[in-house]
């Protein structure tokens, strides 16, 4: 069986995750490097395990979070078609079973806002782990007076969690923002699509959404 484990320790996913976040950083985008995959690979699986699904899914969740953003290295525009297609061929050589294979690139192509939809367990917790990554640690650019709108609404996020109420079948995305940075509006102006998307994700695990940002609830 493919573990995590053994994606993790891929000479080639690491590259091509390393080489990604970098054309990433000239386009002038936040980090996707290891950080982001790593927190987002922990929290799909996390999910997973918290509304009772085996172990054996909440790897494949874990593999498809460390792995999702792999098609930068291509392109940003179509990067999760694009990443789904190079995942299925790297598990596929690693000796992953069709089915399983399936399963996590169906995910990574679907974890875009602009095309995504929740095809399946592993796709819906992808895509609020995903989504649910806002913070600070993600700004690059060491200059504040010329962030742009992306660069403000995560530098002005001090803390984004996405607490999993496995008996009222709540998941809830808690932030505190420092509107002195960025108001509440900037983040609903880029990130709209986002948290609908993440609505219907959590609709698909058979629960509802809410998003809460410095104590007052809003979806």
């Amino acid at each position: 069986m493919v573990t995590l484990k053994d994606v993790r320790s891929s000479p080639l996913i690491n590259t091509f995750i390393q080489k990604g976040n970098e054309h990433l950083g000239v386009m002038g985008y936040t980090d996707h490097g290891r950080l982001h995959l790593s927190i987002v690979s922990a929290l799909s699986k996390d999910i997973m395990i918290k509304l009772g699904y085996d172990e054996h899914m909440a790897e494949l969740a874990g593999i498809a979070g460390y792995i999702h953003d792999i098609g930068n290295v291509i392109n940003r525009i179509g990067h999760s078609q694009s990443g789904a297609l190079m995942a299925m061929e790297i598990l596929r050589r690693m000796g992953m079973p069709p089915e399983e294979v399936a399963i996590i690139t169906a995910a990574i192509g679907n974890h875009d806002e602009g095309s995504g939809h929740p095809v399946n367990e592993v796709a819906a917790a992808l895509i609020l782990a995903d989504k649910s990554h806002v913070h600070r640690n993600r700004v690059r650019n060491p200059d504040v007076a010329t962030f742009d709108i992306h660069d403000r609404v995560n530098y002005a996020v001090e803390r984004s969690t996405l607490n999993i109420d496995e008996n009222k079948k709540v998941i809830t995305m808690e932030l505190v923002i420092d509107t002195s940075i960025c108001p509440v509006m900037e983040y609903f102006e880029i990130f709209m699509s986002r948290m609908l998307l993440c609505r219907r994700a959590a609709g698909f695990l058979g629960c509802e959404f809410e998003l809460v940002i410095n104590g007052v609830q809003l979806l």
